[in-house]
């Protein structure tokens, strides 16, 4: 059906006072895009309820996945080594976000952001529906067509949400995006619960179901709302040519039938492991982004300041990269740190370890509407890059915590979980100034017909990190890590912070933002 007649809009990438290309000005909308709270339009409805149930599908998934994979094979589990596990865990998210890479070229170049959505939540569903299978081998499958539809969700998701912006509305983007960001932590706050319960407490493949239950419902959503977009997202505004696509198609399919070889031939040979995979994924986490700036900066049609900014860029990428590399530990490092070194009986009852995973979302709910203020308040006084510098702060005090709660417990005893809640909450800060930040950026920095690409380059930096994360505890061979890993981590993120506020002017004159 035709989208309806609309009135004349200024172009949302011009400055300009305006709404998005499609998108029926209302006051609602516009008081929504000069406060930063997007609650009340119904595109943004669409959008927050279709990612809340994404959320909720990941943060569920991860809540219990290492503690699944480590799990005894008598009690339904793997009965994977707590290195093996932690390894899968960094493996999984570093195909999350190496996926963004291509999803986002989808989204700029062939879809549209829209179907780019929507066809990334399909595959997300599927992932999940096979992970609640309870036959064996059922959970790479599952986790790769999770790690293919995030790709293709991520990016294009904060496309979408970007387009109903000016872009030269910094102060407004970075709080809607915070805001954003908030309003879909309900669904990360619930899902370790939910999804907790039944997996520790009843069976591991039904918490794996009860996410493909909720990735459905936002599809529903999603279909029932996109209607409200309008034009915005229907179609890329550049399309890749007949030739271009071709090429891409052959390269991935020659790719990927070398790694099937590669791989299947180590399989049936019984010598695979699964640090075999994380070693290809880690040599990606490393070349892809070279890749994707090198191909971005030799591009005809940047302008000389769009290079400027997109090579500098790249020390945020860096400082992302660090950022993520710390924070998803929250999932494996901290899981198992909940589960063999914190106490958890409350009431004569066991908690499960999982439950903590929801600490952060929690607490991200608290703080994401100040932090939202704050930054609205301050508008361009306060750069990206001191932003970024306040989350390492957030970041490096969360490992100090949490080494001196893993030196009380080196003798065996189980410290009390406030010492894990006091680390989550710290987490959550650092995540407040890093997640909805980093996206804001990225679309204000991308050149034009850029943006899900620019997005899918800030998710490379959680490849990256995951990968180094991942590789992180099995190389300290430790069970439960010890505070010298969560000091020496804790340091990373401490120096990091730093080299950001001495460099702040340079990268701020720079990047613009």
């Amino acid at each position: 059906m035709a989208a309806p007649p609309q009135p004349p809009t200024a172009d949302p990438r011009s400055g300009a006072t305006g709404t998005a290309p499609g998108v029926v000005a209302d006051p609602l909308e516009s008081a929504a895009r000069r406060t930063g709270l997007l609650g009340r339009p119904r595109w943004f409805t669409t959008l927050f309820g279709t990612d809340i149930w994404e959320r909720f599908s990941f943060y569920g998934m991860t809540a219990i996945l290492v503690l699944y994979a480590t799990e005894d094979t008598d009690r339904g589990g793997l009965g994977m080594s707590t290195g093996d596990a932690t390894l899968l865990h960094g493996l999984y998210m570093a195909a999350v976000f190496l996926a963004s890479v291509p999803g986002g070229w989808i989204g700029d170049r062939v879809l549209g952001a829209r179907r780019a959505v929507l066809h990334g939540g399909v595959l997300i569903t599927a992932g999940h529906l096979s992970m609640a299978v309870p036959v064996a081998g059922s959970l790479y499958p599952g986790l790769l067509l999770i790690a293919c539809g995030t790709g293709l969700l991520k990016p294009n998701m904060a496309s979408l949400l970007s387009a109903f912006y000016d872009r030269e509305d910094r102060a407004g983007r970075d709080a809607g995006f915070a805001v954003f960001y908030m309003s879909v932590q309900v669904s990360a706050l619930l899902a370790p619960i939910v999804v907790g319960a039944l997996g520790e407490g009843v069976n591991w493949h039904l918490g794996f179901g009860a996410a493909a239950v909720g990735m459905a419902a936002g599809l529903f959503q999603y279909v029932r709302g996109s209607r409200h977009f309008g034009d915005t997202g229907a179609a890329p505004e550049r399309f890749a040519t007949p030739a271009e696509r071709t090429r891409v198609l052959r390269v991935g399919l020659a790719a990927a039938t070398l790694a099937v070889l590669v791989y299947g031939t180590d399989a049936a040979l019984g010598t695979f492991r699964i640090a075999h995979l994380m070693a290809l994924f880690g040599l990606l986490c490393v070349v892809a982004p070279v890749i994707c700036f090198w191909r971005l900066l030799r591009n005809p049609l940047l302008t000389a300041a769009e290079r400027v900014r997109v090579r500098t860029y790249i020390w945020l990428f860096l400082a992302s990269a660090v950022f993520w590399a710390l924070f998803l530990q929250g999932g494996s490092a901290f899981a198992l740190f909940a589960k063999h070194a914190t106490d958890r009986e409350v009431f004569g009852r066991t908690v499960p370890a999982s439950w903590f995973q929801a600490a952060v979302p929690l607490f991200v709910l608290v703080l994401a509407p100040l932090f939202a203020s704050v930054w609205t308040r301050a508008g361009d006084r306060v750069p990206t890059a001191v932003k970024y510098a306040v989350g390492m702060g957030a970041t490096a005090a969360a490992y100090l915590v949490m080494a001196s709660a893993a030196t009380r417990a080196a003798d065996g005893l189980r410290v009390s979980p406030l010492w894990l809640l006091l680390a989550f909450l710290l987490l959550a800060a650092g995540e407040v100034s890093f997640a909805p930040v980093g996206m804001s950026a990225s679309t204000a920095i991308a050149p034009a017909t850029f943006v899900s690409q620019m997005v899918a380059l800030f998710w490379l930096a959680g490849a990256l990190g995951g990968g180094i994360g991942g590789n992180a505890l099995k190389v300290s061979g430790d069970r439960v890590p010890g505070p010298g890993y969560f000091l020496a981590l804790g340091a990373a993120a401490l120096v990091t912070g730093v080299a950001l506020l001495v460099w702040r002017r340079s990268l701020t004159r720079r990047l613009g933002v």
